[in-house]
């Protein structure tokens, strides 16, 4: 069955899924697109070989299954709209602008039966994957502690040109909720869940309720601690890094650089570091179990044997859930939030 994809927006990040399943080789093509902003509609559409149509309802009406690429406030409505009409879709992160209105939008695709993924793209990084292999291997040890940092030119300029993005009724927050939603999402995917969360923010650029840096002193059940950083500046030379260091009582991991790395560890009584990067990466995660980067294929593929696909709503909430409590934390001036267990597959 040829997959209809239908597209909610059509802005970078729709371009960026539109190249995913250009490269996924599934059987699908690109057949409609709406965008408020008719001059990016209509280039996407020419670019794609799909209609450019003026309503998000003749989207609905003429796919089988739709990317939601909007502002987030838009979210919730959108993936009703496709879950009345029986559509599989898949919704950018974050879902919601908390995890009240995440676990709702999870309630309504789960009732409405419809494959459903979410825009958490670093699941199918080899070198997050790698990192996770390494932590929980037997011979590191207990996690001790850990430091994660992001960062990004705040997304309103540059090649993102998101003005959305520090306009809180549209966004709903800042770099905590918009970009490192998926760091929290990694930590517990990576390291083991999260007890705790001590929080302080601050906004540099003055948009109100979008604030640019975010320190967390992060406690996990297994007895850890670290710090997770965020941060949106203005160094637009800079592209959007992330790096992650690991304490393990007998391993010592870094890893710089979001999809290929370098990874590096270092194990007690085990001789040299080791360092791998790019393909070299690629082919030692693949040997580990490594699934596949691509997740518009994993989408699509889900779509055409019925699901389920991953990582569903489902598993965002719990991403939602922590991003909620780094915000209570820094509302209340650092004071420690404590989080109840989540699933983290």
């Amino acid at each position: 069955m040829t997959v209809r994809i239908g597209f909610l927006g059509s802005g970078l990040i729709a371009g960026f899924h539109a190249h995913g399943l250009e490269a996924a080789g599934t059987d699908h093509r690109i057949a409609v697109v709406h965008d408020p902003d008719r001059d990016r509609c209509a280039a996407f559409a020419e670019h794609w070989s799909a209609d450019a149509v003026d309503d998000e309802a003749a989207v609905l009406d003429a796919c089988d299954a739709v990317y939601v690429c909007t502002w987030t406030s838009e979210h919730a409505r959108l993936v009703d709209a496709a879950c009345e009409r029986g559509l599989a879709v898949f919704c950018e992160k974050p879902l919601a602008f908390d995890a009240a209105g995440a676990a709702s939008m999870a309630d309504a695709v789960a009732r409405a039966g419809v494959v459903n993924q979410v825009g958490l793209v670093l699941r199918r990084s080899p070198a997050f994957f790698l990192l996770r292999e390494l932590v929980a291997d037997p011979a590191a040890g207990r996690v001790m502690s850990f430091s994660f940092r992001d960062d990004q030119y705040i997304p309103v300029q540059g090649m993102y040109d998101s003005t959305w993005r520090g306009d809180r009724t549209r966004a709903g927050a800042g770099t905590m909720l918009e970009h490192a939603i998926h760091d929290v999402d990694l930590l517990e995917h990576c390291l083991g869940p999260i007890a705790s969360v001590s929080a302080r923010s601050a906004n540099f650029h003055g948009l109100d309720g979008i604030e640019d840096s975010v320190a967390s002193v992060v406690e996990l059940t297994g007895g850890g601690v670290g710090v997770h950083t965020t941060i949106w500046h203005d160094v637009i030379e800079r592209p959007s890094l992330r790096r992650v260091e690991v304490f393990c009582e007998r391993r010592h991991v870094v890893l710089d650089n979001d999809l290929f790395g370098p990874v590096r560890w270092t194990t007690a009584g085990e001789g040299d570091e080791t360092v791998l990067e790019g393909g070299d990466l690629l082919a030692e995660a693949r040997s580990r179990g490594f699934g596949g980067i691509n997740p518009d294929r994993a989408f699509v593929d889900a779509v055409q044997a019925g699901g389920p696909a991953t990582p569903s709503f489902a598993d965002a909430v719990r991403a939602h859930q922590v991003v909620d409590a780094v915000y209570a934390s820094a509302a209340a001036g650092g004071t420690p939030v404590t989080l109840g267990v989540g699933s983290q597959p």
